[in-house]
């Protein structure tokens, strides 16, 4: 069963820009789809962005299109997240997510997350 380990959440002012980072324990990480998903308080868990297991394919949830960029690195078993013209809306604990069973854009159809990593916007 692969672990997933988020880092790079922060404060930051809107406008400014976030790398996030998932590491994955081993290897099975370059033989799944991956996707970042993100929580706000009091709302439910949304999809933001997606990445096939080759790196070819990606989605983005329409509120963050141009501005999110995900991609992956299988030689370092790592996932990414570039977030740029952060918002305050974007504030929120953000989750990678592996191994989607069917439909990508539901949180409920991946089978391994990781623990989260806090982002959050002041404006």
């Amino acid at each position: 069963q692969v672990q997933l380990v988020e880092s790079g959440g922060g404060l930051v002012q809107a406008g400014g820009s976030l790398r996030l980072s998932c590491a994955a324990s081993d290897r099975t990480f370059n033989n799944y789809d991956m996707a970042w998903f993100r929580q706000a308080p009091g709302k439910e868990r949304e999809f933001v962005a997606f990445i096939n297991w080759v790196g070819r394919g990606t989605y983005y949830a329409d509120s963050v299109k141009g501005r999110f960029t995900i991609s992956r690195d299988n030689a370092k078993n790592t996932l990414y997240l570039q977030m740029t013209s952060l918002k305050p809306e974007d504030t929120a604990v953000y989750y990678c997510a592996a191994n989607p069973t069917v439909g990508f854009y539901y949180a409920s159809s991946y089978r391994y997350w990781g623990q989260g990593t806090q982002v959050t916007v002041s404006s």
